[in-house]
């Protein structure tokens, strides 16, 4: 994050997912029914968070799922306001829609959401722009929903093979709501 005062007034950056017990966040085919069971119900944390956004930054990939399945809106449809889906090969926005495709540098696309979001935090969908956001040392937080379930392949939440440093973590969140565990996480700055 940069020293600017914009930036030091500005809601968080942060990566917003639900993960399975062995560490996937989307299923082989890219299938998400696991974490969509009605069992799973609403937890204080993901209240929180849909109250508290006010931009999302998504992955293309996030963006072309989305397109296949009307239930991926964000937050179910609860939330309402601009997303970015960073990539490479903008599309057309579809006709009102809030969607607006970014290119470019990661930080030049969370500083866009961070506008955007006027002072609320900045939700991020997807490991790939995740994984910018930490490269680029502007990601705060990250919170997780564990839902208890062994997929046993899939989206992992996080693989960097050949790293030569890990990611540090404060815990600074553990919370449970029916079968959901919550954890949240402050990204230690390098």
């Amino acid at each position: 994050m940069g020293t600017d005062a914009a930036a030091t007034t500005a809601g968080k950056v942060v990566w917003h997912t639900t993960m399975s017990l062995d560490g996937f966040i989307a299923g082989p085919g890219d299938s998400m029914d696991w974490a969509l069971r009605a069992d799973l119900g609403p937890t204080e944390a993901g209240t929180a968070m849909i109250r508290d956004t006010g931009a999302i930054l998504a992955g293309r990939r996030w963006y072309d799922m989305s397109l296949t399945r009307p239930d991926w809106a964000p937050y179910g449809g609860s939330w309402q306001g601009p997303v970015f889906v960073l990539t490479h090969r903008p599309p057309a926005p579809p006709p009102g829609s809030q969607v607006a495709f970014v290119s470019g540098e990661i930080r030049d696309a969370v500083a866009t959401a961070r506008t955007a979001a006027a002072g609320r935090d900045v939700v991020v969908f997807g490991p790939t722009v995740a994984q910018a956001c930490l490269d680029a040392d502007v990601l705060d937080e990250i919170l997780v929903h564990v839902v208890p379930v062994l997929l046993g392949d899939g989206v992992r939440l996080f693989a960097r093979p050949g790293a030569d440093r890990p990611v540090q973590l404060q815990r600074t969140a553990l919370a449970e709501s029916g079968q959901l565990t919550d954890l949240r996480f402050e990204v230690t700055r390098r």
